[in-house]
């Protein structure tokens, strides 16, 4: 079992920054693959941002490349989502997965029916 705690999030104005994090409970993190997701009002759970369990990888939907920043603290059973340059449009409840592997690997994924644990879910408001 892996599970998952986000905290970070806030109301925030457009053009600001914030980080999240994601405390993941258990022995497997360092082989898991982790992914960033968010849902908002009204709409489906969309892939944001995921990275490889080597830490070495990431992919990033369109949307937020190049403002968005995903990295891992293998040590510390972490995982983060640095946002910058935020948007009204960046406004949901961020999710994070995990994907539990056997070994580290290179692979990310980016739907989310891949993954086996969520966690709760944080929180972000962007205003305009």
């Amino acid at each position: 079992q892996v599970q998952l705690v986000e905290s970070g999030g806030g109301l925030v104005q457009a053009g600001d920054s914030l980080r999240l994090s994601c405390a993941a409970s258990g022995s497997a993190f360092s082989t898991s693959a982790m992914g960033w997701f968010r849902q908002a009002p009204g709409k489906e759970r969309m892939f944001v941002a995921g990275i490889a369990s080597s830490g070495g990888r990431t992919y990033y939907t369109d949307s937020v490349k190049g403002r968005f920043t995903i990295s891992r603290d293998n040590a510390k059973n972490t995982v983060y989502l640095q946002m910058n340059s935020l948007k009204p449009e960046d406004t949901a409840v961020y999710y994070c997965a995990a994907r539990r592997g056997l070994r580290q690997s290179g692979a990310i994924y980016i739907l989310g029916i891949e993954y086996e644990y969520w966690g709760q879910g944080t929180q972000v408001t962007v205003s305009s």
